[in-house]
């Protein structure tokens, strides 16, 4: 007796499924309360809300694609320079590496203290001094 193997029709097709994105998370007080402390790299006080971009399932965070920008919860303060470095440079998860700093734990911390002043000067404190 044989048995039949099905197959999807598109198995053997050569067009992409389509890519569905997921919509992104804004909150645009948790922005301005990121662009409100210091940055967690220089501890300048002009920042920029920096979102981070590569996953780190420890902490469930995915990765963005390309054109795809990370929720709003994934964002931590930079100075511009070294916003346009985190960009510039190519492997950020490496680059976050040699600043020694862990930007997922710090955005979610952050983001568990949205609003708090007090709270989000500490969080940066400790993540600039580890």
């Amino acid at each position: 007796m044989a048995m039949a193997i099905r197959r999807l029709p598109t198995a053997f097709s050569i067009t992409k499924p389509a890519v569905v994105k997921k919509p992104r998370q804004k909150l645009m007080a948790h922005l301005d309360f990121i662009r409100s402390l210091p940055c967690v790299i220089t501890g300048a006080r002009d920042v920029e809300a920096a979102h981070i971009r590569y996953g780190n399932m420890r902490w469930g965070k995915r990765s963005t694609g390309m054109g795809e920008k990370p929720d709003d919860q994934w964002v931590v303060p930079l100075s511009t320079k070294m916003h346009r470095e985190q960009h510039d440079f190519g492997d950020e998860e490496l680059w976050w590496r040699r600043k020694g700093i862990d930007p997922v734990l710090v955005a979610m911390a952050l983001w568990r203290a949205t609003g708090d002043e007090q709270a989000g000067e500490s969080i940066i404190r400790e993540a600039r001094i580890l």
